[in-house]
C-alpha cells in the first residue's frame, strides 16, 4: 500500500515537475545554469519516487499488479527520458545563451574597435584633405598671381605702346596747329587789310549814297508833291466830271421830249455811269443801266 501511494504520488507530480521544466527553459538565458541544476536533483529524485510507488498505481480490479506495475516503470522510464531530454534543452539553451552574449560582447567590442579605428580614419582622411586643399590652394594662388603679373606687364605694355602713339600724334597735330596758327595769322592780317580797304570804300559808298539818297529824297518829295497836286487835280476834276455827269443824267431824265436816258444806247450809258461811279455797270443790261443812272442822280439833289 506504501509503494502504491508513493507510485500514485509520483505520477500526480510528473506534470506539474515537466511543466516547472519547461517554464525553466523558457526563462532569460541568465536563470538557465540554475534551472539545469534544479531540474537534475528534481529528475532524479521523481525517479527514485517513482521506482518507489509502481506497486501502488493501479487500483482495484483489472489488470493484474505485475503489469500494472510494468505500464507504470515504463511511464516513470519514459518520463524520466522525457526529463533527461528537457535538461538537455535547458543546458543547450545556456549554452547557447552564453554563446549569444559572447558574441554580443565580443560585437560591441569589436564595434568600439571600428569606431575608434573610423573616427581615426576620418581624422586622418580629413587631415590629408586639409592638407591638400591648402596646398593645391597655394599652388592655385600662385599660378593666379603669376598670370595677373604676365596679364599686367601685357596691359602695361599696350598701355605704354599706345601712350607713345598717342603722344606722337600730339605732337604731329600741335605742330600742324602751330602751323595752321601761323597761316590763320597771315589770313588774318590780308583779312583785316582788305577789311580796312573795303571799309574805306564802303565809307565812301555810303557816302555817295547818301548824298545821292539825300538827292533822291528831294527828288521824290518834289515828285510826291507834284503828284499830290495832280491827285488832288484829278479828283477835283472827277467831281467834275461825275457832278456834270449826274447833271446831264437829271437833265436827261427830265428831257423826256427827246426819249431821255432810254435814247441812249448801252455803251453810252455805260460810259455814262463810269462817270458817275457806278459799280458793276458791265454786267448791267440797258434797262438797269437807266435805273442805276437815275437813282444816282436823284440821291445828289
Amino acid at each position: 500500500m506504501t509503494l502504491s501511494e508513493q507510485m500514485r504520488t509520483g505520477l500526480r507530480e510528473m506534470p506539474s515537475n515537466a511543466a516547472w521544466v519547461l517554464s525553466r527553459v523558457l526563462k532569460p538565458a541568465e536563470a538557465v545554469g540554475t534551472a539545469a541544476e534544479s531540474a537534475t536533483v528534481s529528475a532524479r529524485e521523481r525517479g527514485r519516487r517513482v521506482r518507489a510507488a509502481v506497486a501502488d498505481v493501479v487500483p482495484v480490479g483489472g489488470d493484474s499488479v505485475d503489469i500494472r506495475m510494468k505500464r507504470a516503470q515504463e511511464a516513470g522510464e519514459r518520463a524520466r527520458e522525457a526529463e533527461d531530454r528537457a535538461l538537455e534543452a535547458a543546458r543547450e539553451s545556456k549554452s547557447r545563451s552564453d554563446h549569444a552574449r559572447q558574441v554580443s560582447e565580443r560585437g560591441r567590442a569589436r564595434l568600439k574597435t571600428v569606431e575608434r579605428d573610423t573616427t581615426r580614419q576620418v581624422k586622418h582622411r580629413t587631415a590629408e584633405a586639409q592638407r591638400a586643399a591648402d596646398e593645391m590652394v597655394e599652388r592655385e594662388r600662385r599660378a593666379a598671381e603669376a598670370d595677373a603679373e604676365e596679364q599686367r606687364q601685357e596691359v602695361q605694355a599696350q598701355i605704354d605702346e599706345e601712350i607713345e602713339e598717342a603722344q606722337r600724334e600730339a605732337e604731329a597735330s600741335r605742330q600742324r596747329a602751330e602751323e595752321l596758327v601761323e597761316d590763320a595769322t597771315e589770313k588774318l592780317a590780308e583779312a583785316r587789310r582788305l577789311a580796312d580797304d573795303a571799309a574805306a570804300a564802303a565809307r565812301d559808298a555810303a557816302e555817295e549814297a547818301h548824298r545821292q539818297a539825300q538827292q533822291l529824297a528831294s527828288e521824290a518829295e518834289q515828285e510826291a508833291s507834284d503828284a499830290e497836286q495832280r491827285l488832288r487835280a484829278t479828283e477835283q476834276m472827277r467831281e467834275q466830271s461825275r457832278a456834270a455827269a449826274k447833271r446831264t443824267a437829271r437833265e436827261l431824265e427830265r428831257d423826256t421830249a427827246d426819249g431821255g436816258l432810254e435814247s441812249y444806247n448801252k455803251p453810252e450809258l455805260v460810259e455814262l455811269a463810269a462817270s458817275i461811279g457806278i459799280e458793276n455797270r458791265t454786267t448791267m443790261t440797258k434797262s438797269e443801266l437807266v435805273d442805276a443812272i437815275a437813282k444816282a442822280s436823284r440821291s445828289t439833289r
